[in-house]
């Protein structure tokens, strides 16, 4: 055994004694698609062992389950060489994983082990995969913005650092194009990119073509393709997340782009079914509700005076359907959604953002009277002309007969031209504003933030 893989999972034997190592370990008695019983070994939930193989190889598994003196393991890595009463040797320590500046410019995988071949990760340290939770009484207000870098979200529908937002899309209307954007664009000082079982193509393709070196040199890549476990994708995601928190502890602002959402949800899916709990809403065990808002909670802001974890989740809504039980969760439980329309993607208007259906909670804390008023009006004309653009089609619209239906056919263009923006423009957040303004030049601001 040579592979960086091997080597690791060796280096993990090498922390159980070896006079307790006979008593404590198991033998393998039963597989079943990715879920292997195991007898005679003394674990709990979350812990890892190691099976020993046929030809010296090993497989590192974790616990997912138990019933009577039956231990559910669900492996992490490829199955080979495993049979029938394979030893099951536990380990005991607790899972910990890279972390440090040395990550930034680096792609990895869920175990925090390279996949970029650029040699082996010498971070500074190694945490546990688990972070502490924050009490959120003593975690910072939202109350600073944080520059994106697009146009629509900087103007419309403006992000606070420590908010969490959904990036509500189908498939193929370029929900990866828009966070390698933000990635090259935004303010932050660090960007954690989780790219959650996604295709192996795909993998490459963010991080090469739309990603590019300037976008990579101050992110950290933690890639944990289609083909990897169920339990290798959701460790990917926690993995993520916790990079994210490390850099938030050392005072950062960071920008957290987890794609997707879904993915982590249908691989708790897969593990939950396979050791039993049965399905309640479409399919999902009630589990995977429970590990949705464990994960998002974990990001936001910090302590007063510290750093901010600002982070973006994809949400898979199949067939478009904003009403999937994934979405509709994830929507519950995060501060903002953004949505990503078909029409307008179909239409050739990029980034394809629905501005009607996107919201950002916190955007009233985060900006000034006249920004929010200006932005409340552009939203207001822009759904007036939607309701009338059957009408105005075909021709059956007469001018004159609406005085907000004529403004909006006026500035209808603009509005248009405003939302576009192309995939190497930036816009920074005072020049968006700034250029909300000239859009919708006539209005003033009132008390409250409305207008008049």
């Amino acid at each position: 055994m040579s592979s960086p893989l091997a080597e690791r999972l060796q280096r993990l034997t090498d922390y159980l004694p070896p006079e307790l190592e006979p008593e404590l370990s198991g033998r393998l008695t039963r597989m079943v698609g990715l879920t292997l019983e195991c007898v005679g070994c003394p674990m709990v939930v979350g812990d890892r062992c190691l099976i020993q193989g046929q030809g010296g190889g090993t497989v590192e598994a974790e616990v997912v389950g138990f019933e009577d003196d039956r231990v559910y393991l669900m492996p992490l890595t490829a199955i080979e060489g495993l049979r029938p009463g394979a030893r099951v040797v536990p380990l005991s320590v607790a899972s910990r994983v890279p972390v440090g500046p040395e990550l930034l410019g680096r792609v990895i995988n869920g175990t925090g082990d390279p996949l970029d071949g650029h040699g082996p990760l010498r971070a500074e340290a190694q945490v546990a995969l688990a972070g502490a939770i924050i009490n959120p009484l003593h975690r910072a207000p939202v109350r600073q913005s944080m520059d994106v870098g697009i146009r629509a979200i900087n103007a419309l529908m403006t992000v606070g650092q420590g908010q969490r937002l959904g990036l509500f899309a189908g498939s193929g209307v370029g929900k990866s194009m828009l966070l390698g954007m933000m990635t090259r664009f935004t303010d932050a000082d660090v960007t954690v990119v989780g790219l959650i079982g996604e295709r192996g193509r795909e993998v490459k393709e963010f991080i090469e073509d739309i990603l590019g070196e300037e976008g990579l040199s101050r992110s950290v890549v933690v890639a944990s393709p289609a083909d990897d476990s169920p339990l290798m994708r959701l460790r990917a995601a926690m993995l993520t997340t916790r990079i994210a928190e490390y850099f938030r502890d050392q005072g950062k602002r960071v920008l957290l782009l987890m794609d997707s959402l879904t993915r982590y949800a249908q691989a708790q899916r897969e593990i939950a079914l396979a050791v039993g709990e049965p399905p309640a809403t479409k399919g999902y065990p009630p589990s995977v509700f429970a590990k949705l808002p464990q994960l998002v909670e974990r990001t936001g802001n910090g302590k007063p005076g510290g750093g901010s974890i600002t982070a973006f989740y994809t949400v898979l809504t199949e067939g478009d359907d904003q009403q999937d039980p994934i979405a509709d969760a994830a929507r519950a439980i995060l501060d903002g959604h953004i949505v990503l329309s078909r029409r307008l993607a179909e239409e050739g208007h990029y980034p394809a953002i629905d501005v009607e259906a996107s919201v950002s909670r916190v955007m009233p804390q985060v900006t000034d009277p006249a920004h929010f008023a200006n932005a409340q009006r552009f939203k207001q004309v822009y759904a007036r002309y939607q309701q009338a653009r059957d009408l105005i089609s075909v021709g059956a619209y007469v001018k004159g007969s609406d005085p907000e239906t004529d403004y909006a056919i006026d500035h209808i263009d603009n509005m248009r031209a405003f939302l576009r923006q192309n995939l190497a423009e930036s816009a920074p957040l005072t020049t968006s504003v700034e250029q909300l303004g000239a859009v919708v030049p006539d209005i003033k601001p009132a008390r409250g933030g409305k207008t008049e």
